[in-house]
């Protein structure tokens, strides 16, 4: 459980490194409001996370998610694409989109996991 924990705060810390830039790539003032807002939802989950890790004496830091790194890649080599203008906006979107789906099977799989459950 705790490295499922640790691997979820890895995946939602590289969230919140990503989501300015891919606000910032973005064309639509619509889906720049969008990566805005789930990057404050992220730092709520982060600190959901370490409160979690600190309740249970551990550390949330020694896990790296390379799920998540490589879907962040993804959306990088999205945001360095030549498209432009709402074609790009449907790339970041997916790329997003992709991410968002990784996160819910994550914090699926950690309350199926949960010793409360």
């Amino acid at each position: 459980m705790i490295d499922e924990l640790r691997d979820l705060y890895s995946a939602e810390n590289q969230l919140v490194k990503a989501l300015p830039k891919m606000a910032k790539g973005s064309s639509s003032s619509e889906l720049k409001e969008l990566f805005t807002g789930h990057l404050e939802q992220t730092k709520g989950h982060v600190e959901r996370l370490k409160q979690a890790c600190e309740l249970l004496g551990k550390k949330p830091t020694g896990e790296l998610c390379k799920g998540m790194e490589g879907l962040v890649k993804e959306g990088q080599e999205q945001l360095e694409d030549d498209e432009e203008g709402a074609a790009k906006d449907i790339c970041i979107a997916g790329a997003a989109l992709r991410v968002e789906h990784y996160e819910i099977a994550g914090a699926t799989q950690q309350q199926l996991r949960s010793p409360n459950r």
